[in-house]
């Protein structure tokens, strides 16, 4: 009798300590229904490694089980450092591979145990007909969209990310944050603009001896013209790719952005992010001046050359870049907003990790 009233006390301890799961049906980037354990406990994480931290809060790496590698360690090596510093258990996870080098290996995620995989939309777009084969071995399979650089999109990742992992009030304050934070930069934007400034921005990794992409719809592109600003690439480049010298001198812009990361391989990059160093940083910027012709630039003469993390874009916290850009086309209109403290200050309140390094920088010369 004592051992089963014992053997009963456990089971309502335990109840309590972990609640039933129940099955739950959400809607996902791609408007699919997909039913799930709420809330998940093993989870495979193809992307939006940081979104994902910041959403699940204290405890989320402990919930993940596999990783897609590669987009983490290889595309942002400090940021993922960073993480790994501050959370050594990641360096252990499972690696299933890349969707984009055609590395993913279905086997290794099925054997990972997940009972979620959550995937970014280009991932599961190009795992194809492989996404079915998780989805057939039992684990089910959601699909988030930052890349889409849409306000709705990025409130919807948020919130789903905030129901299946059981964190749906701080997932409801980070997508209220963002909005407000986007509807008050597009307000303020509006009422000063439209810019006439021009304004053009350049892939950082090749350094100025060759062109890098610059865009003309997505990406910084899709920046700019949401903001309302002159884009000399809209038009001559449809998503990314270099435009051609001659057509850069002519277009005569006002204000130059480079976009910077963590690259490595690169001597000549202009590499910003974590651990970035801002001298070096800013001599790697300079050195685009010794280009032909681009000593006579406005943007030149006129000091308004920057770089930006190109890690930035399409995340949770890009609202602060697109605070950056809307500043440098409407300077008096965002006088009261400090980018670089925006980013500190994001980190600070929703990630594990501090924001150390170069996130924004404006070009000094030399003296000052």
């Amino acid at each position: 009798m004592r051992k089963f009233l014992w053997l009963a006390f456990a089971g309502l301890l335990s109840g309590l300590a972990f609640p039933a799961l129940a099955d739950i049906t959400v809607k996902d980037l791609r408007d699919r229904e997909v039913t799930i354990r709420e809330p998940a406990r093993r989870i495979l994480l193809g992307f939006n490694y940081e979104d994902y931290i910041a959403v699940a809060g204290t405890g989320a790496m402990e919930r993940v089980v596999a990783l897609s590698l590669t987009p983490w360690k290889d595309w942002r090596p400090e940021q993922y450092a960073a993480y790994v510093k501050a959370i050594p258990s990641i360096s252990s996870l499972t690696d299933v591979g890349d969707t984009e080098t055609g590395t993913f290996s279905v086997e290794r995620a099925i054997a990972a145990r997940p009972d979620l995989v959550i995937l970014a939309a280009w991932q599961y777009d190009a795992l194809g007909a492989n996404a079915g084969q998780l989805e057939a071995a039992g684990i089910p399979v959601v699909v988030i969209d930052y890349n889409a650089q849409t306000v709705d999109k990025h409130v919807r990742s948020t919130l789903l990310l905030g129901k299946v992992t059981g964190q749906e009030e701080r997932a409801k304050e980070l997508a209220n944050g963002y909005r407000a934070a986007m509807d008050d930069i597009l307000a303020r934007a509006a009422k000063a603009g439209p810019s006439l400034k021009k304004i053009y921005v350049e892939l950082g990794k090749k350094g100025p001896n060759e062109i890098g992409n610059t865009y003309g719809n997505g990406m910084w592109g899709g920046v700019i013209d949401m903001l309302g600003g002159v884009n000399i690439a809209k038009g001559q480049i449809e998503n990314w790719g270099p435009l051609s010298p001659e057509y850069t001198l002519a277009a005569k812009p006002d204000i130059v952005v480079i976009a910077g990361s963590e690259w490595t391989g690169s001597p000549a990059a202009v590499l910003l992010g974590f651990n970035a160093d801002k001298t070096l940083a800013n001599d790697r910027l300079g050195a685009y001046f010794k280009r032909p012709g681009w000593a006579d630039l406005p943007a030149v003469k006129n000091d308004e050359v920057h770089a930006i993390y190109h890690g930035g874009t399409r995340t949770l916290s890009d609202f602060i870049y697109v605070q950056y850009i809307a500043k440098l086309l409407y300077p008096e209109a965002f006088s009261d907003i400090d980018p670089g403290k925006e980013i500190g200050r994001f980190y600070e309140k929703w990630l594990p990790v501090r924001a150390e390094g170069v996130f924004v920088l404006r070009h000094q010369p030399a003296g000052q």
